[in-house]
């Protein structure tokens, strides 16, 4: 099964300025619903709250703390070929270790500080470019695809 961390990011690697910020900059939310409609969308509590409203139409999977990301993605094998996870930068981390597939799009803002696309775990990504998407009606806003070829020192 294919697991697709999808996200938007600053160019300094943060997905949201704090942990209960509604993101309001992302302008690539269109392609995101576009992308994830009809699929399981796995998101954390407190990313659950702050974009409920915009998973509609969805299978949605929120966790915690306590959840087994294995339990999960062999439940979802059963039935579906790939999955979403959609953060916050815990339950990226989390889920790391399965992640086939990222689907960036980074956004010309730089908070200096915020919430990291891993939390603040130092991990190393193997990756390769599978594909760039123009982000529709944005002028120079491009999602990049890559693959996970191996996770490589992971420190969490």
């Amino acid at each position: 099964m294919r697991v697709i961390l999808i996200c938007a990011t600053t160019l300094d690697g943060f997905i949201a300025r704090d942990s209960n910020e509604i993101t309001k900059w992302t302008k690539d939310l269109r392609l995101f619903k576009k992308q994830t409609i009809g699929s399981t969308v796995i998101v954390g509590s407190k990313t659950y709250k702050t974009i409920q409203k915009e998973l509609k139409n969805r299978n949605i999977v929120v966790i915690n703390r306590n959840s087994d990301p294995t339990r999960i993605l062999n439940k979802l094998k059963e039935t579906e070929d790939k999955c979403f996870v959609a953060g916050g930068g815990k339950t990226n981390l989390k889920f790391i270790k399965y992640i086939t597939d990222l689907y960036l799009t980074p956004h010309p803002l730089i908070f200096g500080d915020g919430v990291g696309l891993f939390d603040k775990a130092k991990i190393e990504l193997n990756i390769e470019l599978k594909k760039t998407i123009k982000v529709k009606g944005v002028d120079n806003l491009i999602q990049y695809q890559y693959i996970v070829n191996n996770i490589q020192n992971p420190e969490y």
